[in-house]
C-alpha cells in the first residue's frame, strides 16, 4: 500500500484537491458533492472546476476543488495539496501537478504503478463492486476516505450532499459507500 504519510497538512490559506479518473466514474459530480458539502457546513470558500471534451468519453478526467478561508480570486488548482487518482491514466496524467510534500490517494484496484513511495492506497473500486453492492460508488466511497483522511469536511455534512444529489433508490448503497470509506481510511490512519 505505500508508506503511509506521517500527517497530512491542510494548508490554512488555500488547500488544492485534484479528483481524477477516467470519463464515468464520476469524478466532477464527486467534486460538486465536494463542494457542496464544504460550503453547507462552514465559514470557507470553495470552488469546483471540471475539464470537458473527451475525457466524458472515457480518458483522463479532472476535476478541481479550491477551499480558502480567503477569497478565491482565482477558481483553478495551481500546486495541488491533494491528488485523488482513480485510474492509472489519471495518475500518471497528473501527478506532476502535485506539489513537493502534497498528498497522493489512490485506488489500488486500477493503480499498480506509482511514482513515489508516499501515497494513501485503498482499493475504492472493488470495494463499491464487493462491498457496497455498486462499482457506481467508488467516488462516493473515496470521498468519504477523502474527508476522514483530511478532515476538510464533516462526515455529516459529507452525507447530506451524497443523499442531496444521490439518484432516488440508491440512498442505501451510498450510505454504505460512506460507511466504507470512513472505516477504511480510519484503517489506513491507525497504519
Amino acid at each position: 500500500m505505500g508508506a503511509l504519510l506521517d500527517k497530512i497538512e491542510i494548508p490554512s490559506d488555500r488547500f488544492e484537491l485534484r479528483l481524477s479518473g477516467s470519463g464515468g466514474q464520476g469524478m466532477i459530480l464527486a467534486s460538486v458533492i465536494l463542494s457542496e458539502a464544504i460550503g453547507a457546513s462552514d465559514q470557507r470558500n470553495v470552488t469546483q472546476t471540471q475539464s470537458y471534451g473527451p475525457e466524458a468519453r472515457g480518458g483522463a478526467s479532472k476535476s478541481d476543488v479550491v477551499i480558502s478561508p480567503n477569497e478565491i480570486y482565482y477558481p483553478k488548482a495551481m500546486q495541488l495539496d491533494m491528488l485523488l487518482a482513480m485510474t492509472q491514466e489519471s495518475l500518471d496524467s497528473y501527478f506532476p501537478n502535485l506539489k513537493e510534500g502534497g498528498t497522493l490517494v489512490v485506488d489500488t484496484t486500477l493503480v499498480t504503478e506509482f511514482p513515489t513511495d508516499n501515497y494513501y492506497g485503498l482499493p475504492f473500486t472493488q470495494l463499491a463492486r464487493e462491498d457496497a453492492g455498486h462499482i457506481m460508488v467508488a467516488n462516493v466511497i473515496a470521498l468519504a476516505a477523502i474527508a476522514q483522511l483530511t478532515g476538510i469536511v464533516s462526515r455529516e455534512a459529507l452525507t447530506n450532499a451524497v443523499l442531496k444529489r444521490a439518484p432516488r433508490g440508491t440512498e442505501e448503497k451510498n450510505k454504505k459507500a460512506i460507511d466504507i470509506g470512513f472505516t477504511e481510511a480510519a484503517k489506513l490512519k491507525k497504519g
